[in-house]
């Protein structure tokens, strides 16, 4: 990290150079104000210390990820240097990988570790694990050894586990305190979390027992038996489990925070409904990305990073269509005779892709909230195939009209209409069987699906216009 220290060339103390005025550094469709960017560049360059420390210091940790976001990567690093000490490392949790580690790696690790020692278990090791091995055994040597210990075993968990998503820090007490004891416990004891909703009740191996909500807590004479009142947990979550089946607990029973428990049944951590909103953003956003073919691809991405993300699934595309190119080849001698088929036959295709793709986007989300599942499966595909044969009745019907009337040819009018149906229905049992058959096959059908359901629509829709053309002219 470049040295900060020559105070000659930092105008701190001085009056600022700007005239920024106002709380609020966004514009009303929720980009950063430009005028604040501007002012934001030009202190960075003067070196402002002033203007940084009142304007940039103040802003809230999403709002400053905002800030890094929209900034130059040089000026990212500059003004992290400048701010030092002020620099909230929260901020790092609100920005993209790329840009989160071209910071840290501009940060010396005694920094760092001081930033960390002053953050949630959670937020420190959304940090600490995209640093390598080396920088992470070094930062959590210069932690007290309580957080060390609680960080390394959030690290030990499996990548996108509730274990990595977990605060280490909760509130927990015995069985046979009174309800006096705790309140007395919760007003004098320094070390609690910031804020929480629930208290643990453990045994001495830190078995989990049960829970207790504050605000049942707080309405119990002071002489009540904590083991009187407190309840059943409800749904601790393995620390093991997928975040995403973890964020599907909150969501189907409305929790606020969770219980984390070890295979022994342990109390390790507690999940907060902070941290589940994230998760069920950012599996929303792979999700979408994945349909796409672009995988796990970031804005702050290079050129080349965003080429090779993109890549293999294009060169999968490019397979399939010379497969549907094989399928035309096999009757260019019909349509050197009957010139229409080439101009018809891309809307066939077209249609039968688009139906499929809708169908997929469908199903793909269902089978990853698990409202698709083998109980209901059988109904939803015969309501596809359904919906299919609606569609390509309908448009196959106007399809062929216009065909039929742009030609001057009844039977080109006939053919289409006949193709656009059949390809409507195999679009609509593409869309829905494929990704339940790559789903049961143990492949994230988001990520594969549309190639293949685009394959099928192609083949089945050139074959059965080009074929049935072939076959209806040929009998005439």
């Amino acid at each position: 990290m470049e040295d900060t220290g020559d105070d000659d060339r930092i105008r701190e103390g001085q009056p600022e150079h700007s005239t920024f005025e106002g709380d609020d550094i966004y514009a009303e469709d929720g980009s950063i104000r430009s005028d604040f960017l501007m002012y934001v560049g030009a202190a960075i360059a003067d070196r402002d210390l002033l203007f940084l420390r009142r304007h940039v210091a103040r802003l809230h940790e999403s709002e400053m990820g905002d800030l890094l976001e929209a900034i130059q990567p040089e000026q990212r690093r500059q003004l992290v240097s400048l701010l030092g000490a002020d620099f909230d490392l929260a901020a790092l949790t609100e920005v993209d990988e790329a840009i989160r580690l071209d910071i840290v790696e501009h940060l010396p690790n005694e920094q760092i570790a001081a930033a960390l020692g002053e953050m949630d278990s959670d937020d420190a090791v959304y940090i600490l694990e995209d640093l390598d091995q080396e920088d992470q055994e070094e930062i959590l040597s210069k932690l007290p050894f309580t957080e060390r210990i609680r960080l390394r075993r959030s690290l030990d968990y499996p990548e996108s586990t509730a274990g990595r998503r977990m605060q280490t820090e909760f509130v927990a007490v015995p069985p046979f305190w009174t309800v006096g004891q705790t309140i007395d416990y919760l007003r004098e004891d320094a070390d609690l979390p910031e804020s929480f909703s629930q208290i643990f009740v453990i045994d001495p191996t830190f078995r989990l027992l049960g829970a207790i909500d504050l605000d049942r807590l707080l309405r119990m004479p002071r002489g009540t038996k904590i083991e009187a009142i407190m309840r059943e947990t409800n749904h601790p979550i393995p620390a093991e489990m997928d975040q995403e089946e973890a964020a599907q607990l909150f969501e189907q029973y409305d929790l606020l925070s969770a219980a984390v428990v070890d295979e022994n049944g342990r109390l390790v951590g507690v999940l907060t409904i902070d941290d589940v909103v994230d998760v069920i953003q950012e599996e929303a956003e792979e999700d979408l990305m994945r349909l796409g073919g672009v995988g796990d691809e970031e804005l702050s991405d290079t050129t080349i990073e965003t080429v090779r993300s993109r890549a293999p699934w294009l060169l999968v595309n490019l397979l399939t269509a010379f497969i549907a190119a094989s399928v035309i080849s096999v009757f260019e001698a019909t349509i050197e005779d009957i010139v229409a088929l080439a101009v018809l036959m891309p809307i066939v295709a077209g249609m039968g892709g688009n139906a499929g793709s809708q169908t997929m986007t469908v199903t793909v989300r269902a089978l990853a909230t698990r409202d698709l599942d083998i109980h209901n499966a059988w109904r939803v595909v015969r309501r596809e195939a359904g919906v299919g044969l609606l569609h390509g009745v309908a448009f196959g019907v106007m399809i062929g009209a216009v065909a039929g009337l742009w030609f001057h040819d009844v039977n080109i009018g006939g053919v289409i209409a006949a193709a656009m149906l059949i390809n409507m229905c195999a679009a609509a049992l593409a869309g829905i069987m494929i990704p339940m058959l790559l789903d049961r096959a143990g492949a994230d059908p988001a990520v594969s699906s549309s190639v293949f359901v685009t394959a099928v629509t192609d083949i089945v829709g050139f074959s059965a216009f080009l074929g049935l053309a072939t076959w209806w002219f040929s009998i005439r």
